[in-house]
């Protein structure tokens, strides 16, 4: 008995203990299970120690089938990329490689599901993944080089593909320095005492100033981006006297040629990621305030000479707002107003004071210093190895008004040229056709044999119709099976007495507008074939020590 009341008594004991520990331990565990169920996210540490969770049995929200994707002509040779061939160990430059490999393909994935913003961000962060693989691995460095030059030329494939129906009768190229604003580079210390000499001697009248961000691009361009540079200078030569005398007459340094140098490279079509094209890199928008217009066949921003003068009206409007070539330079890129703002809300008006404390775009940061660094290297060319860069030869044509809509085409057989030489003339023409009372540039000394040569052609046919001239050789019959037409239609178009031609005729193919349709369309593969195949010289990236983030839209 006295056991029994012994072992009560224990147990009432423990009871007591435990009813007064047992708050102690189940409390804190249920505020943490609660605490736990509230959370949004999953703990790191649940995913990798706990086991995974059922599948629920729960229907689940119903997700939306993928878009269908329709064949795209301009992505059909994007290069596939090849595994890294096996050798030494790269632990974690390797991860760094198949991560960009992933974001790339999920950019694909994007772009294929109409989202650009969010194939933007994945093709930057590969891009972004493969400058850090290279740099932390030397030993691999010129093999992560060559894949990332792979990669950004396909992401150019990309951009160029998104243009859309825009895009299927122009040749429209990427601005080679787009990629090149959101980076900075390494200063080579050797330099800076070397450049502080060349701009002491150096006459310029945009103001020259020598900054490590300045001094960074000056060793880029030295270096790996010398190509860049060489063929922006090269291509100068087609506008440079052209441009010097709008500068003149606008009153504005002649500096300001390298402005155009770091928007397109001299490329007349030009186009950013943010639709900003031409030469001069307009914005729709703000082309219209500046009188360049757009149809339906025609972009004056892409006319060398509108946009130029254009250009010239805007950079003397925001020099007389700023009383600053840096910050008139800084609001070209970036717009007036987001200058406006910084400056109102530090209250300085310069632009270096304003790049220090964080108060521009990223790239606009960089964009003064890469038109500085190319001003100092091309007025010191010796110095840099360029004096022996030759320019292009300067652009030369007679102008005519169209009478009604004409192909450039047809103007090419007239004027005995190709159609190549007469979009080059005419880059502002977008899908071959210039409409009726438009300025056209044909050859020089063509324009008024042109003008004569088109009255042989019906005013309502010059979007069709062609001239041939016969060769050695040819028949009616043969000429009629190259257009695919009849010997009667050739004879009735031509009001021929007989069913012959001699050589060095010239007679008129009156193309249908079917047949027109259909040269129309190998003119379009054609020309997605060469875009895919084609490599279009832009930016080469090198070491740099910033990371590619979403860029600022131009102007």
């Amino acid at each position: 008995m006295a056991t029994r009341k012994a072992f009560v008594f224990l147990g009432l004991k423990i009871m007591d203990d435990w009813t007064k520990v047992a708050p102690i331990i189940f409390v804190p565990l249920a505020a943490f299970g609660l605490v736990s169920c509230a959370s949004n996210q999953t703990s790191r540490f649940q995913m990798y120690f706990l086991p995974p969770m059922p599948h629920s049995s729960a229907p689940g929200p119903e997700l939306a089938s993928p878009p269908a994707l329709e064949p795209n002509a301009y992505l059909a040779d994007v290069p596939i990329f090849s595994p890294s061939p096996a050798g030494p160990r790269k632990p974690r430059s390797e991860m760094l490689v198949q991560q960009a490999d992933q974001a790339f393909q999920r950019g694909k994935r994007f772009y294929q599901s109409n989202d650009p913003a969010g194939a933007r961000r994945e093709f930057d962060r590969a891009v972004d993944l493969m400058l850090v693989a290279s740099d932390q691995s030397p030993v691999f460095r010129q093999e992560y080089e060559k894949k990332l030059d792979e990669m950004v030329d396909s992401i150019h494939l990309f951009d160029l593909g998104g243009l859309g129906a825009s895009a299927q009768a122009t040749e429209f190229q990427k601005a080679p320095l787009e990629d090149l604003l959101p980076l900075t580079f390494p200063v080579d210390p050797k330099l800076k005492d070397k450049v502080k000499e060349q701009v002491a001697a150096t006459a310029s009248d945009l103001p020259l100033m020598v900054t490590d961000s300045v001094l960074g691009y000056i060793h880029f361009f030295d270096t790996r981006g010398r190509k860049t540079l060489v063929a922006g200078i090269e291509r100068s030569g087609r506008y440079r006297a052209m441009i010097l005398r709008i500068f003149d007459a606008e009153g504005l340094p002649p500096e300001l040629i390298h402005l155009a140098q770091a928007e397109s490279g001299f490329i007349p079509r030009a186009v950013s990621y943010k639709a900003a094209g031409g030469m001069w890199q307009f914005l729709t928008w703000r082309g219209h305030e500046y009188g360049l217009g757009q149809t339906k066949y025609t972009d004056d921003r892409m006319d060398p000479e509108r946009a130029t003068r254009a250009a010239a009206r805007h950079l003397h409007d925001l020099y007389n707002e700023f009383g600053d070539w840096y910050l008139a330079l800084a609001a070209y890129n970036c717009g007036p107003g987001v200058i406006e703002k910084a400056v109102e809300r530090t209250g300085y008006a310069d632009f270096w004071e304003l790049r220090n404390r964080g108060m521009l775009p990223l790239e606009t940061t960089n964009y003064v210093p890469i038109i500085l660094a190319m001003t100092i290297m091309e007025k010191n060319a010796a110095e840099y190895g360029l004096q022996d860069v030759v320019p292009d030869q300067p652009i030369q044509y007679d102008t005519i008004e169209t009478s009604a809509p004409t192909s450039l085409t047809l103007l090419a057989d007239l004027a005995d040229a190709s159609v190549a030489e007469l979009e080059d003339l005419n880059p502002a023409v977008l899908k071959g056709i210039a409409p009726e009372g438009y300025p056209v540039h044909v050859p020089k000394g063509m324009g008024d044999q042109l003008m004569a040569s088109l009255e042989m052609i019906p005013a309502d046919h010059r979007t069709t119709w062609r001239l041939h001239q016969v060769l050695a050789g040819e028949t009616l019959a043969s000429i009629g099976k190259r257009y695919g037409l009849t010997v009667s239609s050739l004879i009735a178009a031509n009001r021929l007495d007989k069913p012959e031609a001699a050589e060095g005729d010239r007679l008129v193919i009156p193309l249908g507008a079917r047949a027109d349709a259909r040269q129309a369309r190998r003119g379009t593969v054609r020309h997605a074939s060469a875009v895919n195949r084609g490599k279009r010289g832009g930016f080469q990236p090198e070491r740099a020590t910033s990371s590619l983030v979403p860029r600022t839209a131009a102007q």
